[in-house]
């Protein structure tokens, strides 16, 4: 097994609002997808290299968003200090500012515009 996940799914209420928020955020576009009784924004990720993936679900009476649970971690590129300066100004709130986690490198949660708590990782 390469990875533990594969797939997530990040639950919304507003899909339009999600979507320019984490396109914002990440600097990239999110795809849209079709698919049946909900809207799907694929978040970017290397798909020829099977990497994991995942993305943001508009499925309403099916998925919350939620500050419980379990935290999804975002690449946060080079240094997640330039993902993590767009939040606020994306609608978002800062959690947990850049942490050092020592030989792991660093880490920082945020509330996306949905009520998400969603977490950046990057190694400086």
């Amino acid at each position: 097994m390469k990875n533990a996940i594969n797939w997530f799914e990040i639950p919304v209420n507003d899909f339009d609002r999600a979507k320019k928020f984490y396109s914002s955020i990440l600097a990239a576009e999110l795809i849209e997808h079709a698919m049946p009784n909900m809207r799907y924004g694929i978040l970017p990720y290397d798909m020829e290299n099977q990497g994991v993936g995942g993305a943001i679900v508009e499925a309403p009476g099916q998925l919350n968003p939620s500050i419980n649970g379990t935290t999804v971690y975002l690449n946060g590129g080079d240094d997640l200090s330039i993902a993590l300066a767009r939040v606020e100004d994306a609608g978002g709130k800062i959690l947990l500012t850049k942490t050092d986690i020592g030989e792991n490198g660093f880490m920082a949660h945020f509330l996306d515009t949905e009520g998400n708590k969603i977490a950046f990782h990057s190694m400086k």
